[in-house]
């Protein structure tokens, strides 16, 4: 007996046992019903009772629905409870006997009598329900033991069985109902490889395995063959061609038929990858056609093959013509060339219109790897010596790079998945940026950059474009962006450039997080170039400095100052909430100090260049020190413009603009005692000392002016002596 069948009989077996048991529930049921009607049916008779004086009787009231004139009878005195045996329960088993022990003899009391008595559920009294004793509070009703005696009113019975009672039993455990029939069991792998309705495991492993034995048994015959000189060309190129129109025939024939789409989706897969090795074989093995006109041939024939996977909706025809030509194409050209290149990029462009409208996400991979794995092995393969081919190559590359990234923007659309459609499309961008290794330095720079400016367009003109796939292609243009940039500066006109494109990007990208997140990265990569050709050491010793290296300098000093306070901007305004104070000091902080050094690194610069490494250097650093000082007393001047409400500077409070002034002035002070008055000498130190000296007077005395005058405005103390009449 197999796995099924006993799997059967156990869900019969346990249905019956389910059936049996309330077939029993619904017989007591019934046999207590009937008992219950025929007491309700039965006429009222007083048991007989032994006579009893006049005066033991009590007189029953008259009922008001009685007429008068009508005799009444006479007062029948009240049964006394006499101790006798329990009575019988109620339940099924034989009929009624007559004998003194029945409850149907003729010395037992009728049916009517029981009504009114406790009734007994049809089951032993070791399965009743157990009722749990509860809290009555004083002078409430205590509750009713659902098996005990109740009350008769207006005829109804009363007991366990009457409307509203308790259930007789208590409910299973875990709160379930009566056992129902078990799972079904999981079928086995062999069940699953042999019975699956789409054809079988065992018949679809088969059919891919003779879909790759008979394409390379038709890679042979192109190729080997051709070598050994078995068969004419012609002769090999026509038996390719017949036998893949005979496999399509023979597919579309079997398709409509029970259980053959299996079978057809393998027969046509051969059929078509097929014909397009026949095509490859003559445009490149035996040139009986021009580049162009195979390339073009061998789109219509992928195009016009693939028809059928739409119209029977299977993604796997696909796959099974993209994989084998990817994978035995580069056979029929020897290896990987632009040739091979032109065939991929075909077979991706004609498989694309079969596939709007269906969410294939695996036939989009499959195309993308084709084209771009082929593409990057001839980047690796052509190192160096490309110079021929600049043309071609950059037409692949480029083409490649759109396509891939356009088609993705389309599917993405209606994908299931859009990430991955998303991030598929930009693994197509990959031999762009690995270009410079084929490519002259400044055609790879170009081309980069015109990639990523392509994207950049899509990202912002596709309003259809979901929001995931956006931030993706967002931030593929950003780094294509960056990597044109290193390719096309070197040396220091690198660190400019990245801290200009921190810039824009942290600008036009402000509202949204991964624009800001890139726009962060890059201005610290060009942070890091900065502090290459800027290093500490120069600003503390005199140095002698190149003229483009320190027009370097200048320029990405003051970017470098820009990019600071753009970004922290960019992150203070996407800020719903409102930054802490704690983030707004410590970012302040980090922001100062590289403001700092980037003024510095400017003004010294630029007293080297101008002045020469001896008054130049010292010039240099006095200038340094008052810039300090003025962007500290402009920090304290902001800070009683936000006291007297003129004017709110981005929503900065007081203190913390306070708390930078001051900062800033104790590190200018430090400075001008620590490093100028030991550095600089005659002309400049008394200038620095000077200049520093009064910048502090001004700023004392208007800070202190400003605080009196608010003081006065708001009624507060002011500087009138003692005693002196206002």
């Amino acid at each position: 007996m197999t796995e099924q069948n006993q799997a059967v009989i156990s869900r019969l077996s346990a249905e019956f046992n389910s059936l049996s048991s309330q077939f029993a529930r619904v017989s007591g049921d019934l046999t207590e019903l009937h008992t219950v009607l025929a007491a309700l049916e039965a006429p009222v008779s007083a048991p007989e009772t032994p006579e009893k004086p006049e005066s033991a009787t009590e007189p029953r009231p008259v009922s008001q629905s009685q007429p008068a004139s009508q005799p009444q009878p006479a007062p029948q005195p009240r049964p006394a409870p006499q101790a006798g045996p329990a009575p019988q329960q109620y339940g099924p088993g034989p009929g009624p006997q007559q004998g003194p022990g029945s409850p149907w003899s003729q010395g037992a009391p009728g049916p009517r009598a029981y009504v009114g008595q406790p009734q007994r559920a049809p089951y032993p009294s070791w399965m009743q329900p157990a009722v749990a004793a509860r809290p009555v509070a004083p002078g409430a009703a205590r509750p009713v033991d659902p098996g005990a005696a109740r009350p008769v009113a207006s005829g109804r019975p009363v007991g366990p069985y009457a409307p509203g009672a308790a259930p007789l039993l208590p409910p299973p455990p875990g709160g379930r109902g009566p056992a129902g029939p078990p799972p079904p069991t999981k079928p086995s792998l062999w069940q699953r490889m042999t019975a699956d309705p789409g054809g079988g495991l065992i018949g679809k492993i088969l059919a891919v395995a003779g879909v790759a034995v008979t394409l390379i048994g038709v890679v042979m015959m192109l190729v080997l063959a051709a070598q050994a000189g078995i068969l004419r060309p012609e002769i090999r190129v026509a038996a390719g061609a017949v036998l893949a129109a005979v496999l399509v025939i023979v597919a579309v024939r079997m398709a409509d038929r029970p259980g053959g789409r299996v079978g057809a989706i393998a027969l046509s897969a051969t059929g078509i990858a097929a014909a397009y090795f026949d095509v490859v074989a003559v445009t490149r093995f035996y040139d009986w056609l021009p580049d162009y006109g195979g390339l073009l041939l061998a789109g219509l024939v992928t195009f016009g093959g693939l028809l059928l996977a739409r119209r029977w909706d299977s993604q796997h025809l696909g796959l099974l013509v993209l994989i084998p030509v990817f994978i035995l194409a580069p056979v029929l050209t020897e290896g990987p060339s632009l040739l091979l290149v032109g065939f991929m990029l075909a077979m991706a462009i004609g498989s694309f219109p079969v596939q709007l409208g269906k969410d294939w996400v695996l036939l989009h991979a499959a195309r993308v790897t084709a084209s771009t794995a082929t593409l990057l092995a001839w980047i690796a393969a052509s190192a160096g010596h490309s110079e021929s081919h600049v043309v071609l190559a950059t037409t692949a590359i480029v083409g490649n790079g759109v396509f891939g990234v356009a088609t993705a923007a389309i599917l993405a659309r209606k994908s299931s998945l859009p990430q991955l459609t998303a991030l598929l499309g930009c693994a197509t961008v990959v031999p762009v940026v690995f270009s410079p290794i084929a490519l002259d330095r400044w055609v790879a720079a170009v081309i980069i950059g015109s990639v990523a400016a392509l994207i950049l367009a899509l990202v912002l003109f596709d309003r259809r474009l979901p929001s995931v796939p956006r931030r993706i292609y967002g931030a593929a243009s950003a780094v294509t962006a960056v990597i044109a940039a290193v390719v096309a500066f070197e040396g220091p006109v690198l660190a400019p450039v990245l801290l200009a494109m921190s810039i824009v990007i942290a600008v036009a990208g402000r509202s949204d997080l991964v624009a800001r997140v890139i726009a962060a990265l890059i201005g610290l990569f060009g942070g890091i170039g900065f502090l290459a050709i800027s290093p500490p050491n120069q600003l503390t010793v005199s140095t002698d400095i190149e003229t483009p290296v320190a027009a370097s300098i200048v320029v990405g000093s003051a970017l470098a100052v820009a990019a600071i306070w753009l970004n922290l901007w960019a992150w203070y305004r996407a800020s719903t909430d409102g930054p802490s104070a704690e983030n707004v000091q410590a970012f302040g902080i980090i922001a100062a100090l590289g403001s700092l050094y980037a003024v510095t690194a400017l003004t010294v610069t630029a007293g080297v260049a101008i002045g020469g490494t001896e008054g130049g250097f010292l010039g240099g650093h006095m200038a340094a020190t008052i810039c300090w000082m003025v962007v500290a007393a402009t920090l304290l001047i902001i800070s009683i413009s936000i006291a007297k409400g003129r004017r709110r500077f981005g929503g900065i409070s007081r203190n913390v603009a306070v708390g930078a002034g001051l900062g800033l002035t104790a590190a200018a002070v430090a400075k001008l005692f620590l490093f100028d008055l030991a550095t600089l000498n005659g002309i400049f130190r008394v200038a620095v000392f000077i200049v520093v000296g009064l910048i502090l007077l001004a700023v004392g005395a208007g800070y202190a002016r400003a605080l009196g005058n608010s003081a006065a405005a708001e009624g507060g103390p002011d500087n009138t002596p003692v005693g002196a009449q206002p």
